[in-house]
């Protein structure tokens, strides 16, 4: 691995880094203490520039480190987000909103501004060595750079440390650059406000700037990395979690934020491979992390005791969970935190390493999955709790990618939206979808792999109307289907969707299985689903999803 030395020079010789003190691969007790020293900033629209936003609480260094973000970042700056237009990326990027292309020159003068800034200001940067990948043959090495002692935390609870020898780091190896105290200007620097993330991939740099601090944009910076790199070695990069049972019978769960990858791939009796990042190689499944990044909005300790205990655990970070009234944090057992606070943000988030939960996978890594799941969080009620789908449904309602985004996990977003998004997670996958669909359609074909889709949104009518989903519900019908008990069912075929449901399940009261049935209007359950239906003809139409061979099932 790198010395202190070494990445002082790589970095000068790389980026012009040279006034700054580095302080170089800090134990997770130092950057606790950094971190309430020194991370200050905005912590709401009112207060100063300058407040601290890094806290202990009553557990000191043997607990969690809280942290609040600016109030104008409590969410993925989607808006925000760029990716550097070169020739040698242009025809390969799916362009899009929250990936929309920034001038090469512009960037490359911006890069020299961030780095003449933080030169002049010659304060103290936190970095550390990383990789993206717990497979060997596919990680790629990633160092952070940061002003904030919390981000470096923060990524060395998510991203693996030692996966391989890193010799190559000097010469291939990413570069992660977080600077809050460079404000952008629209004008000068090509941004849309004065926060940006933006992508080089032929310089292998993310830069991150100015108030955008939520830590989660650390991660999916490099997750959206990986999803150029890992396909372009004929590697299928997802945004899934994955477990994997006794019998060696890995599931890999795709979907949005929120949806439940990470509640529903926490089952004692299967072993967890990761809960948002992995790849599917010619080996099996690996994890592209080394920690999850759980909501807490709401959190149901006795549903997630795996989360509830980790809230008390060294060495992990809340993020933006309000102090309670009249007493200060460090005063505060983290397990009192008011969950349901929404005060700061729908979008209360916890960070904790893999191996708090009870039973991960030996090297967060499994076998070639025998079970792919589809989560959705229908917002009307039209969907069923469960369809199975033929390999040409999968490849649709993968493409597809129809959910409804929830309340907190993108900046603006307080209700829920219903929304497509490509790949279940269009904001992270670089290449075009069709890339990562034929990827998919050929493992899947080459391991005889089962798909369902889940739905963990609404039953009984619309939202205000009808009811989120049992999650008790939802664990038996995942785990029948992982076991194959649907397999040979009886299934009906949905009239206006024409998905194909099982009429049973033990343990499950058949009327949740038609969700016609479960709407105290049948009429007007019709009409929402001939209008949801109109919505997935309008996307895969304006998406042009026919131009590339995927078959049109609704």
């Amino acid at each position: 691995m790198s010395t202190a030395g070494e990445a002082a020079v790589q970095l000068q010789r790389t980026l012009g880094l040279s006034g700054p003190e580095l302080r170089f691969g800090l134990s997770q007790d130092e950057l606790f203490h950094e971190a309430i020293a020194n991370d200050r900033g905005r912590v709401s629209f009112e207060g100063p520039s300058d407040a601290q936003k890094a806290f202990g609480t009553a557990l000191g260094a043997e607990g969690p480190l809280v942290f609040y973000t600016d109030p104008a970042c409590t969410g993925r700056p989607v808006n925000d987000t760029f990716c550097v237009n070169r020739a040698s990326v242009t025809d390969l990027i799916w362009w899009k909103k929250g990936f929309a292309k920034f001038d090469p020159g512009a960037f490359d003068a911006l890069l020299r501004r961030v780095i003449d800034h933080l030169n002049a200001r010659g304060r103290h940067l936190y970095v550390t060595d990383l990789f993206c990948g717990s497979d060997v043959q596919f990680s790629e090495p990633c160092r952070f750079v940061g002003e904030y002692a919390t981000h470096a935390y923060f990524c060395n609870i998510m991203l693996p440390h030692h996966v391989r020898d890193d010799s190559d780091r000097a010469e291939h190896g990413w570069t992660v650059l977080n600077v809050p105290s460079y404000t952008c200007d629209p004008k000068r620097d090509g941004t849309r406000s004065e926060l940006a993330v933006i992508i080089d991939i032929e310089r292998e740099i993310a830069l991150v700037l100015g108030p955008a601090d939520y830590c989660g944009i650390n991660k999916k910076a490099m997750f959206t990395v990986m999803n150029f790199v890992l396909p372009a070695k004929g590697q299928l990069s997802m945004h899934s979690s994955a477990n994997v049972g006794d019998t060696e019978d890995t599931a890999l769960l795709f979907g949005l934020s929120g949806t439940g990858k990470t509640t529903l791939s926490a089952d004692p009796d299967r072993q967890l491979i990761g809960d948002d990042e992995h790849v599917w190689t010619d080996s099996g499944i690996s994890n592209l992390e080394h920690g999850c990044y759980a909501k807490l909005i709401n959190l149901d300790k006795t549903a997630e005791p795996v989360i509830a205990a980790a809230l008390s655990m060294k060495g992990t970070l809340i993020e933006n969970v309000p102090q309670l009234d009249g007493r200060p944090l460090a005063a505060t057992d983290p397990q009192d935190l008011d969950l349901t606070d929404a005060t700061i943000t729908e979008n209360t988030r916890f960070a904790y390493p893999l191996s708090a939960n009870l039973n991960v996978a030996s090297g967060a890594s499994g076998p070639h999955p025998q079970s792919i799941v589809l989560l959705t969080a229908d917002a009307f009620g039209v969907l069923p709790p469960v369809a199975i789908l033929d390999p040409d449904e999968a490849m649709y309602h993968f493409v597809m990618g129809f959910t409804s985004k929830l309340a907190g996990t993108e900046v603006g977003v307080t209700e829920p939206v219903p929304s497509f998004s490509g790949c279940f997670g269009a904001a992270f996958m670089s290449q075009k979808p069709s890339v990562y669909a034929g990827l998919l359609a050929q493992r899947m074909a080459d391991h005889n792999s089962r798909c369902i889709l889940l739905n963990t949104g609404r039953s009984g009518g619309p939202y205000g109307t009808g009811e989120r989903m049992s999650l008790k519900v939802t664990r038996r019908l995942l785990n029948a289907a992982l076991k194959g008990e649907f397999d040979d069912a009886e299934l009906a075929v949905q009239p206006i969707l024409g998905l194909k449901t099982p009429t049973k399940c033990d343990g499950v009261d058949a009327t949740i299985l038609n969700p016609r049935d479960t709407w105290a209007d049948p009429e007007a359950y019709d009409e929402a689903a001939l209008k949801l239906r109109a919505m997935f003809r309008s996307n895969y139409a304006e998406q042009r999803y026919s131009e590339l061979g995927i078959a049109e099932m609704m």
